[in-house]
């Protein structure tokens, strides 16, 4: 004889949220979230009223950085920020990547200060990983797409 068991999901074993709820977290993650993808359009438009962050160490804004971008070490985010940085445009820190918290205590200190900010998801790993150009002590460089993060073609993937 055999017995039949409904395997336990462990998706499900936390039941999802409702919708209501599902979209006001969403929307909030929004609020604070932007892809590299979504920054870079932005930069290579024009689009006013941003300003692009980097919070990580001299040594890592010399090994490259993102075109345009600000560097504004996290630990001086409270000296400097007042000085280089427009209240009116909203904040995009980044830091090394998903590994490091970096950007997160950046857009956590020009919040405190009463910026607009939001974190850079994937940090400059992405940035580089998606195939975008970046600027460096030695000049101006870009990897090839890694096809893990972007479609090959180099076309947005309009997520």
């Amino acid at each position: 004889m055999t017995s039949s068991t409904t395997p336990t999901s462990a998706v499900l074993g936390v039941p999802a949220a409702g919708p209501a709820t599902a979209a006001a977290h969403f929307a909030t993650r929004l609020a604070f979230e932007a892809d590299v993808s979504d920054v870079h359009a932005d930069l290579a438009a024009g689009v006013p009223g941003i300003v692009v962050v980097d919070s990580r160490s001299d040594a890592s804004w010399a090994q490259g950085h993102i075109p345009g971008a600000l560097h504004i070490p996290t630990a001086r985010v409270a000296e400097l920020a007042p000085v280089l940085v427009d209240p009116a445009l909203t904040v995009v820190a980044y830091c090394w990547g998903p590994g490091c918290n970096g950007a997160t205590r950046a857009a956590l200190a020009f919040a405190r200060l009463g910026y607009q900010v939001k974190e850079m998801l994937g940090g400059f790993e992405y940035w580089v990983r998606e195939g975008f150009g970046y600027e460096s002590a030695t000049g101006a460089g870009q990897r090839p797409i890694d096809d893990l993060t972007a479609p090959r073609s180099g076309i947005s993937c309009a997520c």
